[in-house]
């Protein structure tokens, strides 16, 4: 939680007001269950936070911003939780093991990410589980021992799947050519989009497009895993996914083409890919090519993947698919039974200028009949 820099108070934050009721008391059902998530009672203002952690209220003010956290004046709401992280924080800068910009990074990268998380859990977790069982019980009386139950486990499971991400994103940084690709790299990038959205949330109920929605990413997100390509962001009927080989990316596109069409309750997937030389920040990527697989989905027919020059070239580059038909032919007539194995065919579509990028040549992608 930050503050205005004056002190003057410059806002309520809403977890402090979900605790209030309507006659400006505190609920305690409220208090304790936030006691037990935080694990520590309130005790400081943000100046008084500030001061016990030892920085000045400038830095504490920009970490807590970068966490997320609303402005809150200066009221009595902090823990020695919130201490103790602004001195970690802090203590990396000191130590010069972090410069103070990429302390700032670190705090926003996990507030954001952690966000998005609890917000998941809240609404899609909690929310059916916390159903109160009988008559005049409140949800906050049903949540406090589920929360009790289940806290110290899902903790425990977030430190393992961070740590397990943390040791495949090193693992990439080791295996990089130098120091320039670590930030610039040259990448597969992919995004899926669901046809016709904007007429289905026209037609459909809100619970209803909620549940295909999370179908559909939940689908894209394990398609994506299992075959060894990394999901960057869904954007609701949009999915965005990168992979350091174009066939692994091909492969992803493909088989999510597959799967929806045949699931008669999934509408039509478009993917567009590129590859080429992506810029990497907070676990996002960025630069031409991402635009232009951007580009390359809003212009592809239902159910289908478009490609662009580069993309072809290196499947054809790493023998994944021919550079026409005809020599594939070709060779197998030459060569028989030793005639290359080829995964992919790419067809040339016709060129077309695309905004912002000029005029491109897609390629379509399919899978080549075995």
């Amino acid at each position: 939680m930050t503050v205005d820099d004056s002190g003057s108070g410059a806002g309520t934050p809403s977890d402090i007001e979900s605790v209030e009721d309507g006659a400006g008391g505190e609920d305690p059902l409220a208090l304790r269950l936030e006691g037990l998530i935080l694990g520590a009672e309130r005790r400081y203002t943000p100046f008084q936070a500030a001061r016990s952690a030892g920085v000045s209220m400038e830095l504490a003010s920009r970490f807590w911003r970068a966490m997320g956290f609303a402005d809150i004046g200066q009221a009595k709401a902090l823990t020695e939780a919130d201490v103790l992280a602004l001195r970690r924080l802090a203590g990396l800068v000191e130590a010069g093991l972090l410069s103070e910009a990429m302390a700032v990074q670190v705090a926003r990268s996990t507030g954001q990410t952690t966000a998005r998380l609890a917000e998941w859990q809240i609404d899609s977790f909690l929310e059916g589980l916390t159903e109160p069982p009988e008559p005049g019980m409140t949800r906050t009386e049903v949540t406090y021992p589920l929360m009790e139950l289940l806290l110290p486990e899902l903790e425990e499971f977030l430190v393992y799947v961070w740590r397990r991400q943390l040791a495949a994103a090193t693992g990439r940084v080791v295996q990089a050519a130098d120091d320039e690709e670590m930030v610039d790299r040259r990448l597969a990038v992919g995004f899926a989009d669901l046809v016709g959205f904007t007429r289905l949330t026209r037609r459909m109920e809100e619970e209803e497009l909620g549940e295909l929605v999370e179908a559909f990413e939940t689908t894209a997100a394990d398609l994506v895993a299992a075959n060894g390509g990394r999901l960057i962001k869904t954007l609701g009927d949009e999915v965005l996914y990168a992979a350091d080989d174009a066939g692994i990316a091909a492969e992803i596109a493909l088989r999510l083409i597959e799967t929806m069409a045949n699931d008669e309750t999934m509408p039509e997937v478009r993917v567009g890919m590129a590859f080429g030389t992506v810029t990497t920040r907070m676990g996002d990527v960025f630069g031409t090519t991402v635009n232009l697989a951007s580009r390359l989905t809003s212009i592809a027919p239902r159910d289908a993947v478009l490609v662009d020059g580069a993309f072809a070239e290196e499947l054809q580059r790493s023998g994944e698919a021919p550079v026409s038909e005809a020599e594939a032919a070709a060779l197998a007539e030459k060569e028989g039974e030793d005639a290359p194995s080829y995964r992919f065919a790419l067809q040339p579509m016709w060129q077309r200028p695309v905004r912002g990028l000029g005029v491109v040549e897609p390629w379509l992608l399919t899978r080549r009949p075995i």
